[in-house]
């Protein structure tokens, strides 16, 4: 759990519990079954490794996981399935707990540049919304960048969010460069004292090495500045893409050094288990979930709360 927001702990737990509802009815209370029989045998293993791909987590993920379980079964002379399941979720929770994740996003040399990227259709701008209200919800202030100039009406979007939630945003026109629009973005925090400042980006994958020169620009142009050591790469991801998205991610995390995952509409998804693959095969912390439809709907990710969700009847 992120340690600056820790007074909102039981909540996110709820809401993550919440969010994963779909997922464990489809697939992980299946888990649950696997291990009720009355001995650990091969039967147990071929049903394990079919329902974690069929949940997302993605073939190799799936036999990293079942090699540690088989190892520590081995090693600690396990022999009760039910004893089984509580080593699994525990190599769970060791695998999507990062090092170093609960600081990455606190506000230690204002302001804290975060850059949000992903494709189009993630579900970006609603989470540099989630994003604002929760540093908000902190007493932080808030500046917004409309750095998204090539889709239509993404400016607008974002101008609506700022309106709503009472922040400022920072905005060109149509087409115009976005690393002037973060340039500017940034001067204007530094100018007034902003705890933190959050810049859209565009995400048309299909034009990938236009894309990505292009963000790199603007992560350079913000690093001139002197906010370096405060900015983080955010990448948003779909959760209802499941291993579809970790394939178009996989294009950001080369480019861009990202800092962590926003995992938006979790609470829509049966396919929760990619968020296993992202912290194994990415090698990132999944930082943020989304959890419905409003401005306050997410959670800080926090991996026992997930893994409990993932099994709760």
């Amino acid at each position: 759990m992120l340690r600056l927001f820790r007074r909102r702990e039981r909540e996110d737990q709820a809401r993550t519990r919440s969010a994963v509802r779909r997922t464990s009815r489809r697939w992980f209370r299946r888990v649950t079954g696997v291990f009720q029989r009355s001995q650990i045998d091969d039967g147990m293993w071929e049903e394990l490794e079919e329902i974690l791909i069929s949940a997302d987590v993605g073939g190799a993920t799936t036999m990293k996981l079942l090699d540690s379980l088989r190892d520590r079964i081995r090693d600690e002379g396990i022999t009760r399935p039910e004893e089984a399941f509580d080593v699994l979720k525990g190599e769970m929770v060791e695998m999507l707990s990062v090092e170093g994740a609960d600081r990455v996003m606190e506000v230690e040399e204002p302001p804290l540049v975060i850059l949000m990227v992903g494709v189009n259709g993630v579900g970006k701008t609603t989470g540099i919304a989630r994003l604002c209200k929760l540093y908000m919800d902190q007493g932080k202030t808030v500046l917004l960048g409309a750095g998204d100039t090539f889709r239509a009406a993404a400016v607008e979007q974002l101008q609506t969010w700022g309106e709503r939630l009472g922040v400022g945003v920072i905005a060109h026109r149509q087409g115009a460069d976005a690393a002037a629009v973060a340039f500017d973005s940034v001067q204007a925090a530094l100018s007034r004292g902003v705890d933190v400042v959050i810049i859209d980006t565009a995400g048309r994958l299909h034009t990938r090495s236009n894309l990505m020169s292009e963000l790199r620009k603007v992560r350079n142009v913000i690093a001139r500045q002197g906010v370096s050591r405060s900015q983080r790469v955010v990448l948003a991801m779909d959760a209802t893409t499941g291993q579809n998205g970790l394939a178009q991610a996989r294009a950001f995390v080369e480019d861009m050094r990202c800092a962590g995952v926003f995992l938006a509409k979790l609470d829509g998804s049966a396919k929760g288990g990619v968020v296993l693959a992202i912290t194994d095969e990415l090698n990132l912390p999944v930082l943020f979930v989304g959890t419905g439809e409003q401005a306050e709907d997410m959670a800080i990710f926090d991996a026992r709360s997930f893994v409990e969700g993932l099994f709760e009847s």
